[in-house]
């Protein structure tokens, strides 16, 4: 009997001490066990790049841009638009706008077809673009003749008060009318640059009444 006790108490001592062995082991594959079945976490996609598709449309629409004293900097009517995020562009259809410099000079135009910034502050017309700025005076009381100009593309930039186009354009100054290949117009100063073949037809002035 005593032999049988001196063994199982031999077993267990070396039980003991190699226990501490046997549960490192036993915890090393737990972990590896729980690693191998953790739920991976998704690495984050890539920020996909916006596409050149609309993520609005509107119809039968005006948009209006004002300046930071709350006046009326310009208004936008259109048939259609679409606005897309990749350019930040208004597409508009039968395109309607109009605006007003810090001079209070008014400008409207039409095309069949726009495309204007974010801000407002460009608008490119396609397709009988017509651009026109109603005869008025200057600060200093100058009359300033009615301006119209016309072609297949005009590019106008409302902070500059310029109007560009690389195609043949029309400038109708008052009475006077010239036709260019391109033209670049700049209202501050009055100057346009016509290149190209330009063409020209001046009116004469009528007298003033005699005193």
């Amino acid at each position: 009997m005593k032999s049988t006790w001196r063994l199982l108490r031999d077993a267990f001592d070396r039980l003991t001490i190699y226990l501490p062995i046997i549960l490192a082991a036993v915890l090393a594959l737990g972990t590896y066990w729980l690693v191998r079945n953790a739920p991976e976490f998704l690495a984050p996609l890539p920020k996909e790049a916006p596409t050149h598709e609309p993520d609005y449309f509107m119809r039968g629409f005006s948009v209006k841009n004002f300046l930071p004293n709350g006046d009326l900097r310009s208004e936008m009517f259109g048939k259609e638009g679409r606005h897309y995020p990749d350019t930040d562009t208004l597409e508009v259809d039968q395109v309607r706008w109009r605006s007003i410099s810090l001079e209070g000079l008014v400008t409207h135009g039409s095309a069949d077809r726009g495309l204007s910034n974010g801000d407002g502050s460009e608008i490119q017309l396609f397709g009988n673009a017509v651009i026109i700025r109603d005869a008025a005076k200057s600060q200093d009381g100058t009359p300033l003749p009615r301006l119209e100009f016309r072609g297949e593309f005009l590019h106008a930039f409302l902070d500059t008060e310029r109007v560009k186009s690389n195609k043949p354009v029309v400038l109708i100054r008052g009475t006077d009318r010239f036709t260019a290949d391109s033209m670049d117009y700049d209202s501050l100063t009055g100057v346009a640059n016509l290149h190209g073949r330009v063409r020209g037809l001046l009116m004469p002035t009528q007298p003033g009444p005699k005193p």
